[in-house]
């Protein structure tokens, strides 16, 4: 039971949030054993190793494991709090539906453990109502305990939604620092998950139901994916008018205003690439502008291929270099990613003329199998590369000088290089001077 004594913890899925959970939960003090289908999985971090990249995460998993509050399992154990934190990708109909699938099987094997006096915190981003679809889930799998909201006796089991708030590269520090958002099946529910998230998160908890709680992570993306579209579509517009979208932002976020974010090859990874669609999935016919946001970044995407292949036309003896893979700088994340579907897509059509560099990658993913596209470093890619299309600003790419890059045609999609533009005759284009 939740007390004054520590409770046992289940953390089930041990991807980019769920380990980073599991320990920092460990770090709490409470016994925590973190729950994964893949054994080699399982394998590493029992040897307190870890199996993606992120900032000091490896250090800390270390020391848990060592001390002996966290360890992993191919199998749900018993326990007293339950954090479901599995994928909610989209289900291969090509609608963009989200597939809700992996938390139900979650919650079934929760279910064949379940004791009265425990809590379920499901922290998967999900469609609204979810979170009570779980609930009578598992109310149908054990009739045996009383489930919040389904009965007027004191329920046995409490039900909660509370997703997380992190960025990749700071997911340590935001989990304990950032506020959340905690939604109860019923205010008692929200009230014993609110109980366990103070022992480790140092920021507000705000307690709320279920259903907003769900929709308030779908609304935090959707807002900066539809911000992030008037940034893409501005530069689309600035390349059929001639003109340079970087000076263009600059000069209007003058205005006090105004804040106009910084365009890019489109928007990629787990959240806010796929959150929106959840959205429209649930209001098709009110979520008007949102799925307008949606699809006004994915034609950047495409956009940025196109202009990719003029400039590969145009320079048909060159080496290209495309610079980036993951959906965001510094970090080994490829999901969704813009980057790696303009490379990908390069390699397909041009082989062993595309050169790749993504200093987060041991080797290329599976699409650029067949291609004879290679993987090469920076410093490689500078010295045989006679175009270099930047997709992503990694900081090792920030810091090139412009001499190192001077032989060059450049197409800086992120606009990390500033000095190398000038007018060319493709609008939008930079080049090295």
């Amino acid at each position: 039971m939740i007390g004054e004594n520590k409770p046992d913890v289940c953390v089930v899925g041990l991807g980019y949030i769920g380990l980073p959970t599991a320990a920092v939960i460990a770090s709490s003090g409470c016994p925590v054993t973190g729950i994964d289908i893949t054994q080699s999985v399982v394998d590493t971090i029992n040897r307190g190793e870890i199996h993606i990249e992120e900032v000091d995460l490896d250090g800390l998993v270390r020391s848990v494991v060592q001390r002996g509050t966290l360890k992993a399992s191919t199998q749900v154990q018993p326990a007293d709090v339950f954090v479901i934190a599995v994928p909610t990708p989209f289900a291969k109909d090509g609608n963009h539906t989200p597939d809700t699938s992996y938390v139900m099987s979650a919650a079934t094997e929760v279910a064949g453990v379940l004791k009265a006096g425990d809590t379920i915190i499901l922290e998967s981003t999900s469609p609204v109502g979810t979170t009570v679809a779980m609930r009578d889930l598992i109310a149908g799998l054990r009739p045996d305990l009383a489930m919040p909201g389904l009965s007027e006796k004191t329920p046995d089991i409490s039900i909660a939604y509370c997703p997380e708030r992190v960025l990749p590269g700071k997911i340590l520090e935001e989990l304990i620092r950032n506020d959340r958002s905690i939604g109860g099946i019923t205010p008692r529910c929200a009230r014993k998950a609110l109980a366990f998230y103070k022992r480790f998160v140092r920021g507000e908890c705000v307690t709320t139901d279920a259903a907003s709680a769900e929709m308030t992570k779908l609304v935090e993306n959707a807002y900066r994916d539809t911000n992030i579209a008037f940034a893409n579509e501005l530069s689309m517009i600035a390349d059929a008018q001639g003109l340079d979208v970087w000076e263009v932002i600059r000069l209007a976020n003058r205005h006090p205003r105004v804040n106009i974010l910084q365009p890019g090859p489109g928007v990629g990874g787990h959240c806010i690439a796929v959150d929106p669609w959840f959205i429209v999935h649930g209001a098709p016919e009110q979520a008007k502008m949102i799925r307008q946001a949606r699809e006004v970044n994915d034609a950047k995407m495409h956009h940025v291929l196109a202009r990719a292949k003029e400039l590969v036309e145009d320079n048909p003896g060159a080496q290209i270099g495309c610079l980036g893979l993951a959906f965001k700088a510094n970090i080994d994340d490829f999901r969704e990613s813009p980057a790696r579907y303009v490379a990908a897509a390069l390699a397909r059509d041009y082989g062993s003329r595309i050169s790749v560099v993504e200093p987060y990658a041991a080797e290329l993913p599976k699409e650029f199998d067949g291609s004879d596209a290679a993987l090469v470093d920076i410093d490689t890619a500078l010295e045989t590369c006679g175009v270099l299309i930047v997709l992503v600003d990694h900081d090792v790419f920030k810091v090139i000088p412009a001499e190192e890059r001077a032989g060059a045609v450049v197409y800086d999609t992120r606009g990390i290089w500033p000095d190398a533009q000038v007018k060319s005759a493709a609008p939008g284009l930079r080049l090295a001077s």
